[in-house]
């Protein structure tokens, strides 16, 4: 009997070994840790690439919770300089470059793309907005949809080494973007925390039938 509870035990192990990493367990930020990220993120070059205003008061109101970061990104139509070597390259392909080092670092800290759409279409809805945000001739090419654990993983991974180097790549790949962190009211796609925990349960009911018909 203990041998076909083993793998069911085996499971639970291993789903809570998910959770203790994918959770966000340190609860929100304290006010000591805004305001040094606060001085970290004013010291950095984030001051001259993005509002740090915006996203030390972000940190500020920090609930503990995860969120989701919805980019809208446009792509350069045409190959762009590769702001190492200086050769002409596909936008994508350097956004790629970026994505590599910033998505590896992200997924260690449990956060990853949640969905990555591209453009098919022109505007069904649009009324009351600017043609051009920003003051760019906006054309958007994806969307693209990135958990974070939590805002303290956000500004770490804003902050990490090699990551202004990396944005390079990005500020190259796209003429235009816009980033907004959002909170999930309603989603139909599994969760990992779902979906791990069917396929944790699947892999244990198969374990059990076989240590039962090899008896």
């Amino acid at each position: 009997m203990l041998k076909i509870l083993l793998p069911w035990l085996l499971a639970l192990i291993a789903y809570g070994m998910f959770l203790a990493w994918y959770q966000n367990w340190r609860g929100p930020l304290s006010e000591q840790e805004v305001r040094q990220y606060r001085a970290r993120l004013e010291a950095s070059p984030m001051a001259e690439q993005g509002d740090v205003r915006v996203l030390a008061d972000f940190l500020a109101r920090d609930d503990g919770r995860p969120f989701v970061m919805v980019n809208l990104i446009k792509l350069a139509g045409e190959p762009v300089p590769d702001p190492v070597t200086g050769v002409p390259r596909p936008a994508a392909d350097l956004l790629d470059e970026y994505s590599r080092v910033f998505l590896g670092a992200a997924l260690r800290r449990a956060s990853h793309p949640v969905l990555v759409a591209g453009k098919v279409g022109g505007y069904v809805d649009a009324w009351n907005v600017e043609a051009d945000p920003g003051g760019v001739a906006t054309d958007w090419t994806a969307l693209g949809l990135v958990r974070y654990r939590s805002r303290r993983d956000l500004a770490e991974l804003v902050l990490m080494d090699g990551v202004d180097a990396a944005h390079g790549y990005k500020i190259a790949a796209m003429p235009a973007t816009l980033a907004f962190p959002s909170q999930i009211r309603m989603a139909l796609l599994l969760s990992p925390q779902v979906w791990f925990g069917l396929l944790l349960a699947l892999f244990a009911a198969l374990g059990s039938l076989v240590i039962a018909l090899l008896r």
